[in-house]
């Protein structure tokens, strides 16, 4: 989602900068996404169902709290709704972890990730695979994962703005194709707390974006450079059971990027009754989370647990022009060994 962008026109007497008279409100949002969340990464509300595209370790509560090995998930998220050309990003999941109680179980999966902010996108397409190690998986374990994938990013010349017209005469369209590697940890424990009930504690560390890059798109009438950066996630969370099918979640998504602040988002999901849940918290950015869905399930006689949420973010930053609240729509369906 987030580029640190350079643009250069190579010329034959050497290399100038374009001055940029402005990318208008395009270039806002990547000013602004650097000031707030200093991410090239796409953000997620919902991140505690995306978490398989953010480490590819992590374990779906799916699997230790409802006994369900697969799951396949949709995301759609509208970044600051009321600027035009402002960031979308789109994901499809899934997952599988193979279901026999052993010390060892395979963890397997991938996804496909979309994510386009005015000019410039990429688009990737990733697998994952790693390994469960447990004596008992819905008591708790330790996974290692690793993801590979193909990532393809582009920018898009005709929706640039320069000082100068002539400067985009004889541009093209740029993309290039890069590989790409994310690479992580995961644990989980169900914890006896007194109460008649086990709660789970669970944490991961990450580091999703291994390849750092200069990117360089490059014709014979201008240059294009993009700069990559490893990121270093980190997140954690406790489910809290008041009752047999209600529980508190506290969450942290702790995220670090070299030369940028450091950023965390901090959120307490009510989950009731194993029907619907509501959801709210902040960052460090200054933006305020929240979130809603619903579970549906036995009633329907689905063989599974369908989850559809809502999430919305507004940001409280108190400066530049407004930039609009946030959407996200996630839908998954889990099934498997019970």
């Amino acid at each position: 989602m987030f580029m640190l962008l350079q643009f250069r026109l190579q010329s034959q007497s050497g290399t100038k900068t374009i001055p940029m008279l402005k990318i208008a409100k395009t270039l806002f949002c990547l000013f602004i996404s650097y000031t707030a969340f200093a991410q090239q990464l796409p953000l997620f509300t919902q991140y505690r169902d995306n978490q398989g595209v953010l480490n590819p370790a992590s374990i779906s509560s799916n699997y230790y709290l409802n006994q369900e090995n697969i799951t396949i998930g949709a995301s759609y998220r509208k970044q600051w709704a009321t600027l035009s050309n402002s960031p979308t990003t789109q994901v499809l999941r899934g997952e599988w972890i193979t279901s026999n109680n052993r010390s060892f179980n395979l963890l397997t999966g991938g996804y496909i990730m979309n994510d386009q902010t005015g000019p410039t996108g990429f688009t990737g397409l990733y697998g994952r695979i790693g390994a469960l190690l447990s004596e008992d998986p819905e008591q708790g374990g330790f996974a290692v994962g690793l993801s590979l994938g193909v990532v393809q990013y582009r920018v898009n010349v005709s929706k640039l703005r320069f000082h100068d017209a002539g400067d985009v005469e004889g541009m093209v369209d740029q993309n290039k194709i890069f590989p790409d590697a994310g690479l992580g940890a995961y644990y989980y424990r169900q914890m006896n707390t007194g109460n008649g009930r086990n709660d789970y504690f669970y944490s991961g560390v990450s580091i999703p974006q291994l390849f750092g890059l200069n990117l360089q798109f490059k014709d014979t009438d201008g240059q294009f450079a993009t700069k990559r950066i490893q990121h270093f996630y980190g997140m954690a969370g406790w489910i809290h059971y008041l009752t047999d099918e209600s529980y508190l979640e506290p969450s942290v998504w702790a995220k670090y990027a070299p030369n940028a602040p450091f950023n965390a988002d901090i959120n307490l999901k009510y989950q009731m009754n194993n029907v619907f849940w509501l959801g709210t918290g902040i960052s460090l950015g200054k933006m305020f989370h929240a979130e809603t869905g619903v579970v549906l399930g036995e009633d329907l006689d689905m063989g599974g647990t369908i989850k559809i949420g809502y999430g919305f973010d507004y940001s409280f930053n108190t400066f530049g022009p407004f930039a609009g609240s946030t959407h996200e729509f996630n839908l998954s369906y889990s099934f498997g060994n019970k």
